[in-house]
C-alpha cells in the first residue's frame, strides 16, 4: 500500500547552486533525523562537521541519526540494499530518502528509474523533485546550460539559493523566470540553507498539488510561451477521460514528442470508474497512474501541465482529442485517425 512506502525526494541543481549547503542544513536539522541520503561520492557533500559515528560498507551513520550512502553499482540496487538492510535491522530505521545528484546530471533517467523500477516502487515512493537555483547566476546559466533547463523543467519544488548574497532585484527576476519555465512548481527561498527546509516537508509531499490550470472561461487549453525552446503547456479538460483515451493519448505523446517532452504531470478523473488519478511522464515514458483518495485541492477540473522543448502549441492541440475517446476505443489510434471526420 502507498502509505507503507518510504518517501523519496530527488535533490538536483546546477554546479555551485547550493545543493551541498541545503543538504547539510537538512542533515543537521532535528526535524529530519532518520533520513537516508544517497549521493555519488561522500566527499561531495562535506560530512565532517556532522560527526561520523560508524560505517558499514558504503553506508556512513551520522550523529544526527541520519545515514549516508554512496551509489554502489546502480541506483535501484542501492535503494533495494538500503531497504533490505533496514528490514533486517542492520541499519537504523530511516523514515525518508533524499537522493542528491551531481550538478551536470540529466534528471530524466533517474526519475524514470524511481518511477518505473519495480525494485524501487515496491518499497519507495517518489514524493518530489527539489531543484536549487542560484539567485546570482541562474538566469545567465539558464541561457548557457541545457542541463539546468532540464532540471528546472522537471522540478516539483524550486529553491532559490544564495539569497543573502544577491540583490532583491536578482531574486525577483529569478523567481519570475522560474515561474515562466515551470508554472507548476512551488518556489522557496534559502538563506544559507535552513530557511528552505520546508521544501522537504511531508506536508508538501503530493506532486499532484498545485498543478496549474487555465481560468474557467478558457477550458480547452492554454499555452504559456516563455522561451524560444522551453514551453509550459497548461491544459484543462471539460470532462473525465476513459482509460482507453488516456492510453491512446500517452502513446501519441510519446510517439510524437519523444524526448522533447521533458515532463508531464496531471490530475484526471477516470470516467468508467469515477477515480481521481495523478499521472506523470518523463520524456518517452509514462508511468503507472497513482490513484488518489480525492482531488488534491479545491479545483476539481481534470488538468495537465507539460513542459516541453521545441514543441508547438499545434502539436499539443492535435493530440488532445485522444483524451475524449470513449472506453473500448483502440489505443493504437493515429493522429490521422483523430483528424478524420466521424463516420455517421
Amino acid at each position: 500500500m502507498k502509505q507503507n512506502k518510504l518517501p523519496v525526494i530527488l535533490l538536483t541543481g546546477f554546479l555551485g547552486s547550493g545543493k551541498t549547503l541545503l543538504l547539510n542544513a537538512l542533515l543537521a536539522s532535528p526535524g529530519y533525523a532518520n533520513t537516508a541520503v544517497v549521493v555519488n561520492e561522500f566527499g561531495e557533500i562535506g560530512l565532517d562537521h556532522l560527526l561520523v559515528q560508524a560505517s558499514t560498507d558504503n553506508i556512513v551513520l551520522l550523529e544526527a541519526g541520519c545515514l549516508c550512502c554512496t551509489i554502489a553499482d546502480s541506483l535501484h540496487e542501492t535503494l533495494a540494499d538500503l531497504h533490505f538492510r533496514r528490514q533486517r535491522g542492520e541499519i537504523p530505521p530511516f523514515e525518508r530518502v533524499v537522493i542528491e545528484t551531481t550538478g551536470l546530471a540529466d534528471p530524466a533517467p533517474i526519475l524514470n528509474t524511481l518511477l518505473g523500477n519495480k525494485l524501487i516502487t515496491a518499497h519507495f515512493r517518489l514524493t518530489a523533485v527539489v531543484v536549487t537555483a542560484d539567485a546570482m547566476h541562474a538566469i545567465a546559466d539558464i541561457g548557457r546550460h541545457r542541463e539546468l533547463l532540464k532540471q528546472i523543467a522537471v522540478a516539483d519544488r524550486l529553491v532559490i539559493t544564495k539569497r543573502d548574497l544577491a540583490t532583491e532585484q536578482q531574486v525577483s527576476d529569478l523567481k519570475q523566470r522560474l515561474q515562466q519555465l515551470n508554472p507548476g512548481a512551488e518556489i522557496f527561498a534559502s538563506r544559507r540553507g535552513a530557511n528552505a527546509l520546508a521544501a522537504f516537508a511531508p506536508d508538501h509531499a503530493s506532486p499532484a498539488r498545485g498543478i496549474p490550470a487555465p481560468p474557467a472561461h478558457h477550458p480547452a487549453h492554454d499555452v504559456d510561451r516563455h522561451d524560444a525552446h522551453i514551453r509550459a503547456h497548461c491544459v484543462v479538460l471539460d470532462a473525465a477521460v476513459s482509460w482507453s483515451g488516456y492510453a491512446a493519448w500517452t502513446r501519441l505523446m510519446v510517439d510524437t514528442l519523444g524526448e522533447r517532452l521533458l515532463r508531464c504531470k496531471g490530475v484526471l478523473e477516470i470516467s468508467d470508474r469515477g477515480e481521481v488519478v495523478f499521472v506523470q511522464g518523463v520524456q518517452r515514458v509514462f508511468h503507472t497512474p497513482e490513484r488518489l483518495p480525492g482531488w488534491p485541492d479545491a479545483d476539481h477540473r481534470p488538468r495537465l501541465v507539460c513542459i516541453t522543448r521545441d514543441v508547438t502549441e499545434n502539436e499539443i492541440r492535435r493530440i488532445l482529442p485522444a483524451l475524449s475517446l470513449p472506453e473500448g476505443s483502440d489505443p493504437n489510434i493515429t493522429l490521422a485517425d483523430l483528424a478524420a471526420p466521424a463516420i455517421p
